[in-house]
């Protein structure tokens, strides 16, 4: 009777073991499983984070740092992202130094060089743009200063010719002046088209950078670009970037 009582009395506690460590079990899944989720929210909220607009997370001060690496193609793009990517990218803090060129620009590029209606005739019938019987001339900027174009060129007479960049500023680094002079002629004035392709240009000749988007560095239409009569019969058609977009300039 007693071994009966026993046996009852360990089967009770053993049951009650048993069911405790069943508890713990339960209680551990729990607490892992909350752990789980935990992590899971973590890490969507870091993904979250990571989606967010740079502009958002850096503020505009840091974007305005990092878009002014941005060369002008990449830099215009951004313009389109959104109002408040627009007003960073298109602060003039940024776009002074992106309508700055530089002595590497001009040997970067190959230039159209072309006369204008207001150049003398006797110069005009020597453009064969403005004749109809051929395409613009070149011209080649060299670094060391010196200006070169292709062999048979009927304008050039084989004098030398140098070039300089000349800028001036006024306080925080804005441009005031800003010109090319080739030897002693009337200095040219520096701008942008619509395809980021520079402009050189007085009142009685132009040089265009040819597009050359396959170089690094190098310019190109952003959009199709599509050219008038009127843009191979001498005359030189500028659009220029403006705090308030693009504007056209004869």
């Amino acid at each position: 009777m007693e071994g009966t009582v026993m046996k009852r009395e360990m089967s009770v506690a053993d049951y009650g073991g048993l069911n405790g460590g069943g508890r713990a079990m339960e209680r551990n899944e729990k607490r892992g499983k909350r752990l789980r989720e935990e992590q899971h929210e973590e890490v969507e909220r870091e993904g979250s984070e990571l989606l967010q607009d740079p502009l958002v997370v850096f503020g505009s001060d840091i974007m305005l740092m990092i878009l002014s690496r941005l060369d002008a193609r990449s830099l215009a793009v951004s313009l389109l992202v959104s109002r408040g990517w627009h007003s960073v990218a298109s602060s003039n803090s940024i776009w002074s130094s992106k309508n700055r060129i530089m002595k590497e620009d001009l040997c970067d590029h190959v230039w159209e060089f072309r006369f204008k209606k207001e150049a003398p005739e006797y110069w005009r019938n020597l453009d064969p743009s403005w004749k109809g019987t051929g395409p613009p001339m070149h011209r080649y900027f060299h670094p060391n200063g010196t200006q070169t174009a292709d062999p048979g060129d009927p304008v050039w007479g084989g004098h030398e010719c140098s070039y300089s960049v000349v800028t001036s500023f006024v306080g925080e680094g804005r441009i005031r002046e800003h010109y090319v002079r080739i030897n002693r002629w009337p200095q040219m004035s520096v701008s942008r088209k619509q395809d980021w392709s520079w402009e050189l240009a007085n009142h009685l000749f132009c040089y265009t950078s040819i597009p050359d988007p396959e170089k690094e560095g190098g310019t190109g239409p952003l959009l199709p670009v599509w050219y008038s009569k009127t843009d191979f019969s001498g005359h030189c058609s500028t659009r220029r970037k403006t705090g308030e977009g693009f504007v056209s300039k004869p």
